[in-house]
């Protein structure tokens, strides 16, 4: 049990046994599931957590409530791993209200059927009163899914989140906030900017003290650095200036000429980040893409097409709206390299997105001439800027 104010506790769990947040998503440092109380005349529960984690919640929740009965549980949105134990606490507290909107109740009902509990459906701007606090519901609909509310407690003056300035990691990790954060968000909030920007001018007049996500720390001090970085990200301009070079190579050919163009660019000075798309974790390459203004995609020709985890990496940034970057291409075919065109008509889709001209085709191995395109590459990515 963590300490928020003194009316406000936190009862989440850590979880340090998974492997792949969200089936996908590697988190070495775990992740934690977050849920809070406020005591007050009424007792509210804000959200519980993933089922792998019901037990040890329900452990804390008990240990918080110290034979009390809680009054509301408070739902920001029905993603399982912040609903999975909604039926153990209706099961365990059958006189608790579930505190939601209309949408809300219907995925409820998807996932647990018709419970027999008691239900408050608000609107955008409800306030619900508990006694001394005051809680207003804000609804943020795809941060990240559709029925998504924050609550604000006007009392306290603390931001109830939802997934919003979350990030990976478990709590009894002491990790930066930034990468894991920046991991979480373009990932997996990242398609939805406009959602998030809308949602940002919503919390602008508020007097938020402290910001309560479902996963990673509670946040209270620079609040306006947090909500900076978020601005940042979803209105989708660089937050860095820097090269991403991210390549798929068979028999090396194509690794050693990424590599030559890495050296290239470091003697002008540039910040560079290489990623083997085959063996990097995607949502890394994925984080850093979205982080720096330039990229670099390199691929070998297989089949007449793109190596596969090439098409994946660059499915995936159309799928989170990449724009607003300049991008470069290195191809390689011993006798008919067409990567770097089929390359091109994908990020010809997406928004905002400037071509280098002069790009580099390998074909077979990096010689002489490779090596003079690389060098007229690197110096146009460095004018780029």
């Amino acid at each position: 049990m963590i300490k928020i104010t003194n009316d406000v506790k936190y009862v989440g769990v850590d979880d340090l046994d998974i492997d792949l947040f969200e089936g996908q998503y590697v988190v070495p440092d775990g992740v934690s599931y977050n849920s809070y109380v406020c005591m007050d005349d009424k007792i509210a529960i804000f959200d519980t957590v993933d089922k792998r984690k019901t037990e040890e919640w329900l452990k804390n929740l008990e240990d918080m409530l110290a034979n009390k009965k809680p009054d509301y549980l408070i739902i920001s949105h029905m993603e399982p791993d912040h609903s999975a134990s909604i039926i153990s606490l209706v099961q365990k507290y059958p006189k608790i209200t579930l505190v939601g909107n209309d949408k809300t109740f219907s995925f409820v009902d998807k996932f647990f059927g018709e419970l027999e509990v008691k239900k408050l459906s608000v609107k955008d701007g409800d306030k619900l009163s508990l006694g001394s606090h005051s809680l207003k519901f804000l609804f943020a609909p795809m941060v990240h899914w559709p029925e998504v509310m924050f609550v604000y407690d006007e009392t306290d003056n603390i931001l109830f989140s939802a997934d919003a300035f979350g990030k990976f990691g478990a709590l009894s990790k002491d990790d930066e906030w930034d990468c894991e954060a920046r991991r979480y968000y373009f990932n997996i909030v990242g398609k939805y900017g406009a959602m998030v920007q809308s949602v940002l001018k919503k919390i602008e007049p508020l007097n938020i003290k402290t910001i309560c996500p479902l996963h990673g720390p509670v946040l209270s001090d620079d609040l306006s650095y947090y909500i900076e970085k978020y601005k940042t990200w979803s209105s989708y301009v660089p937050e860095d200036k820097g090269i991403i070079i991210a390549y798929a190579s068979i028999y090396g050919n194509t690794e050693k000429a990424v590599k030559i163009l890495a050296q290239k660019l470091e003697v002008f000075g540039e910040k560079v980040v290489v990623s083997d798309l085959a063996r990097s974790d995607m949502a890394e390459v994925i984080e850093d893409a979205f982080r720096y203004n330039r990229l670099v995609l390199a691929s070998v020709t297989l089949d007449g097409g793109l190596m596969p985890v090439v098409e994946t990496f660059i499915n995936k940034l159309k799928a989170k709206n990449y724009q607003k970057r300049t991008v470069a291409f290195i191809e390689n075919g011993t006798w008919a390299p067409v990567s770097a065109r089929l390359m091109k008509a994908q990020f010809e889709t997406m928004k905002d997105i400037k071509f280098i001209e002069n790009n580099c085709t390998i074909q077979s191995v990096v010689n002489n001439e490779v090596e003079n395109k690389l060098e007229i590459l690197a110096q146009e990515l460095n004018k780029s800027f």
